[in-house]
């Protein structure tokens, strides 16, 4: 600790068994240095801020309370956990955050004891907590499991399905619901405070213990009644009935940035011998106790590096719009000639570009909440009555409704479109935000069309086909991040189905570009030519339907074929492989070489450096080529 530290007591803290040590009253300038920290360290790297900020409180009298990491302390979703990685002795660290090598933006079980759960997807903890404290009880263990959930978790079904198995069982289990959006909560205050503490107490539980054997006593009629009124009667004070009816003693609501109202609370269920789960209600406010958040519409959910005294965030150097502005705007322009085209989004509508779609047409966009699965099957019965509905949802996310996509959309061929943003590598958010399954998971089904758009240009065109396809579900991904600078035309114009496009002959080498890596095919082309060796470079846009006279005249008229995509095994290059094997056409010798994302999760950084890792840069392609014809690594000057 240095003498003008502004930290004094966080500085006197590397783990919470440090933090146990101080007496209750300096946790509250001790939260405060905690959430100067947290803003300052975002400020450098940039991440969620909003929902940390907002928890900074609660993470505080958590630690305090509970004895982590024997106590199992489950963050949902986990960029919650920004200050409770500070907490955790990786303070020292807290500046590399999402940066390569440094960091997850989200819990890791590979990064501390402290992390007994990794969550970037959200509506995990409760099952995970459940499990856990069952595991506990098996191995007669007597530790405590702790699940914070909020940040619009609870609004997916799987936290209900949980809830609904743990208030049937009697494992004890510790929920937090954060509810930062006063989506669920009344006010709060001195009385809703008092009365959770009077809930949550021990002579109310033993004076509610004795009143039960009193109705035991009773013919069952009355002892029902008793049971329901006495649920009522708390339901009417706190609020909590619908968490009573799933199984849950509720407690609560209390403000979440009070520390005189969580430590007696929380204390209290630590020290409870109530049986089965308990659910507190904590309300906390997004951003709290930074002007700039609390004032921002998003409460500064995700944010870029920033100034600390103005907030003003740091502008993107590129002038390219992104991926995601310009599918917004293509489906907003198809929409004002289409009063059938709906948008739909699953809790992300600035994540997808839908923000603006809801602006210009705020009756065809539907918000569903963290519930892609309803979102697949709600976009389905649209499609049924004749509307043309969009469903934006990250490559990664979609993967939480496949079976509604399989079931409720590709089995009954409805046109449903769905627009798949961060397809590939995604930079900070790392492996959990990465698509590299979706062209895997949908090609496989029959009867869907699946494009990747190269640029901005391509998007524009792909999302007028996708509105222009009317007999069978469809599916066109698009990459984080800005465009290539391409000039985007005025409007989109359908593109004819299963076919691709060359960009570029030569008669050596053919790749075989899927998506958003053709930029680096050109530079790779450049390359082999220069080396003196011929390159054709085309886009597919399609892998199903493939081009199969595209691949058949590459493969025709090149020595060697090189596919590449954003995306794992089973993707494209199965695609033009399965097509070669069956057509004879690996019969000749033709030397064929697809290049995959690599079978290793791809850890964050900037997407720069994560596809130079993978081996999908222009570099790669070059030595891909050069290893095919069995020309190692030839350097342009020897092939003058």
């Amino acid at each position: 600790m240095t003498e003008n530290s502004t930290t004094p007591l966080l500085d006197t803290v590397r783990v919470p068994a440090d933090l146990r040590k101080l007496p209750e009253r300096q946790l509250a300038q001790f939260a405060s240095e905690l959430r100067q920290e947290t803003i300052d360290a975002v400020s450098i790297t940039g991440g969620h801020l909003g929902a940390g900020l907002g928890v900074v409180e609660l993470t505080v009298a958590l630690h305090y309370v509970f004895d982590t990491p024997d106590d199992r302390l489950l963050w949902d979703v986990g960029h919650q956990a920004y200050p409770h990685k500070i907490l955790t002795g990786r303070r020292d660290r807290i500046r590399t955050l999402r940066q390569a090598g440094g960091l997850s933006g989200f819990t890791r079980r590979t990064e501390s004891e402290y992390d007994p759960f990794g969550a970037a997807h959200s509506s995990t903890s409760i099952s995970a907590g459940l499990g856990m404290a069952v595991a506990r009880d098996l191995k007669d263990a007597s530790n405590n499991v702790i699940c914070v959930i909020g940040d619009g978790a609870m609004s997916a079904g799987m936290a209900y399905e949980a809830m609904n198995n743990a208030g049937s069982m009697d494992a004890r289990l510790i929920v937090i619901l954060n509810d930062n959006d006063m989506s669920i909560a009344p006010p709060v205050g001195a009385m809703s405070a008092y009365l959770s503490r009077l809930i949550s107490s021990r002579a109310y539980r033993s004076m509610r213990h004795f009143g039960k054997l009193m109705t035991d006593k009773f013919p069952r009629p009355l002892k029902k009644a008793a049971r329901r009124a006495e649920e009522f009667a708390r339901g009417m004070v706190t609020g909590g009935t619908l968490f009573e009816e799933l199984g849950f003693y509720y407690v609560g609501p209390i403000d979440g940035h009070n520390l005189d109202h969580l430590l007696p609370v929380l204390k209290n269920v630590r020290d409870s011998d109530i049986p089965g789960p308990v659910l507190i209600h904590v309300v906390t406010q997004k951003g709290h106790g930074f002007p700039p958040a609390e004032q921002a519409e998003d409460k500064y959910h995700g944010v870029g590096k920033f100034d600390v005294v103005t907030g003003e965030q740091v502008k993107a150097g590129g002038n390219a719009p992104s991926y995601t502005r310009v599918f917004a705007e293509a489906l907003i322009d198809e929409a004002g000639r289409d009063d059938r085209i709906v948008a739909i989004t699953a809790a992300m509508p600035s994540g997808t570009g839908l923000d603006l779609f809801a602006q210009r047409f705020p009756e065809r966009c539907f918000d569903v909440g963290i519930a892609e699965q309803h979102g697949v099957t709600f976009a389905a019965g649209l499609a049924t009555e004749g509307f043309k509905p969009f469903c934006a949802i990250y490559s990664t996310f979609l993967q939480r409704a496949y079976d509604q996509v399989v079931h409720d959309v590709a089995i009954q061929r409805l046109p449903v479109r769905f627009a798949l943003d961060r397809a590939g590598l995604v930079g900070a958010d790392g492996p959990t935000h990465a698509g590299a399954f979706d062209v895997a998971y949908l090609g496989c089904l029959p009867g869907f069309v699946v494009m990747a758009a190269a640029d901005e240009a391509e998007l524009v065109h792909m999302v007028a086909t996708a509105a222009a396809i009317d007999d069978g579900p469809s599916v066109v991904r698009y990459p984080r991040g800005e465009g290539t600078g391409v000039e985007r035309p005025e409007r989109g114009c359908p593109l004819p189905i299963g076919k691709g496009r060359i960009l570029r002959e030569g008669t050596k080498i053919a790749l075989l570009s899927f998506g958003a890596r053709l930029g680096e095919c050109l530079k790779a082309a450049e390359d082999l030519a220069a080396r003196g060796l011929p390159t054709t470079v085309a886009d597919a846009r399609f892998a199903k339907p493939l081009d199969t006279d595209l691949v058949s005249r590459l493969a025709r008229e090149h020595e060697v074929l090189v596919t590449i995509e954003e995306g794992a095994i089973g993707g494209f290059a199965s695609h033009v492989l399965q097509f070669l094997a069956t057509s004879g056409q690996l019969d000749r010798g033709l030397r064929v070489r697809p290049m995959i994302l690599p079978d290793r999760f791809i850890d964050h950084a900037g997407p720069a450096v994560q596809y130079a890792e993978a081996g999908l840069d222009a570099a790669h392609i070059v030595a891909t080529a050069l290893a095919a014809l069995g020309e190692g690594t030839r350097s342009t000057s020897s092939s003058a």
